[in-house]
């Protein structure tokens, strides 16, 4: 019985190969967010008080929802953020209900914003859209934190209509 009290060992050919602790096989690294340094989440700025400001680039594009973003001809007003300070995700609530989301671990930029916005209204045609031309955007916080107004025109010629909320206060003719 001397075979009993020797320590024992690992016989069976499904175990052998295998190593005692499972937990070597999990993985080690976790990747790091894909999201810059200092873009922050709009709720989290909401719980610390933080005002946003929307760039001012928005009211000058005379943009058509229906059209893409590609055909601006400011390329680098895209790239700016949208807001000050940035932030990974922001709802656009347009007057009738419909509501899109423009998102960017990196900082959400006004392209973002645009895409987002264009996704919505590239398949109608110009005489379906009411207002097809972007006027710029509002953030009210009081109504809602986490989402910006859009605000919308008939033309996007330089003597715009104007009856546009306080928005448009820069670059608009009234007639």
């Amino acid at each position: 019985m001397s075979a009993d009290t020797a320590p024992l060992t690992k016989v069976d050919s499904a175990i052998s190969g295998l190593s005692s602790s499972p937990p070597e096989s999990k993985i080690k690294h976790r990747r790091a967010s894909s999201s810059a340094a200092g873009v922050y989440n709009i709720n989290d700025l909401e719980s610390e008080g933080k005002d946003l400001l929307i760039a001012k680039e928005t009211q000058k594009l005379n943009w058509k929802l229906n059209t893409s973003p590609a055909t601006l001809d400011d390329k680098e007003v895209l790239k700016k953020f949208l807001t000050t300070p940035p932030v990974k995700k922001i709802d656009l609530h347009f007057p009738l209900g419909l509501e899109v989301t423009a998102r960017n671990m990196k900082g959400v930029t006004i392209k973002d914003a645009l895409d987002a916005i264009h996704k919505q209204f590239k398949k109608k045609a110009d005489d379906e859209l009411e207002l097809p031309v972007l006027a710029g955007f509002e953030w009210d916080k009081e109504e809602s934190w986490t989402r910006l107004k859009v605000h919308q025109k008939k033309e996007g010629a330089p003597a715009s209509s104007g009856g546009k909320k306080k928005k448009n206060k820069a670059g608009v003719e009234e007639e």
